[in-house]
């Protein structure tokens, strides 16, 4: 197993980066392993929201880890799980929490700084804490930073950027493998991080945003797909509802 942890994190290179088509179940990973993926990742919004549940934690570990176990089972590739805040109100209960991910065959975790419906960001010290505690399990921890959620790239850039590097610094003291900064498109800002930070970078793509290829000659290391491919099946499929029920016939 520490094997496939290795080579999923020998996935992340600057300027030739792991692209993540975010899953949310087996069914889903199947598909997306089909088409070529190097590597699986779930996203929460999605695994939840396929159960008719709201993000951030209201979808409970148990299942989670079902989901998890249910994806291993269907796939030889890597998978990573989004363990949101990382199940735990501190670092030992995430660590207790992430080893269950690690027992049901994860390679990797999504972590982010951020508590479940808190608009505040957790402490950089105190997260430092909770990546080191994931980290100990040996699974691959994308440590992610809320820095730039809500925030202008446009207006603050310089100040958010230097925040984030501060808190990737201390993220990869703390044994991260990887740096996710989402909800963040600005390209002078994506490379500026890029270029300084200690970790590879992983950048949610963004319809609005750089392409893969221009996220790549940045220097990024991972892109995820987040929530945009759960939305955008369940989109389609009530635009074919919507046409049945109107009379007329499906694209199916």
């Amino acid at each position: 197993m520490m094997e496939k942890i290795k080579a999923f994190g020998k996935l992340h290179v600057p300027g030739a980066p792991l692209i993540l088509v975010n899953i949310w179940d087996a069914g889903s990973a199947t598909a997306v392993a089909a088409a070529g993926a190097k590597a699986l990742a779930t996203g929460s919004y999605g695994v939840a929201g396929a159960q008719g549940i709201a993000d951030g934690e209201a979808f409970s570990l148990d299942d989670a880890i079902v989901v998890l176990e249910r994806i291993v089972a269907a796939t030889e590739l890597p998978v990573s799980i989004d363990m949101e805040a990382g199940y735990g109100e501190n670092a030992s209960e995430v660590r207790r929490s992430v080893q269950r991910a690690f027992d049901a065959g994860a390679c990797g975790i999504n972590m982010e700084d951020r508590m479940p419906g808190e608009d505040q960001l957790i402490e950089p010290s105190v997260f430092a804490e909770r990546v080191a505690a994931a980290g100990s399990t040996g699974l691959w921890v994308n440590a992610r930073c809320d820095v730039f959620r809500g925030q202008s790239a446009e207006t603050d850039g310089d100040a958010l950027v230097g925040q984030v590097l501060e808190r990737a610094a201390r993220y990869a003291d703390s044994g991260a493998g990887s740096l996710f900064v989402p909800f963040l498109s600005d390209e002078k800002c994506i490379g500026t991080i890029c270029d300084a930070s200690p970790l590879p970078v992983n950048i949610l793509r963004s319809s609005e945003g750089p392409s893969h290829a221009r996220l790549a000659s940045l220097g990024v290391a991972r892109i995820s797909h987040g929530h945009q491919p759960w939305a955008a099946a369940m989109n389609w499929l009530t635009g074919q509802a919507e046409k049945v029920f109107g009379g007329g016939e499906p694209d199916y």
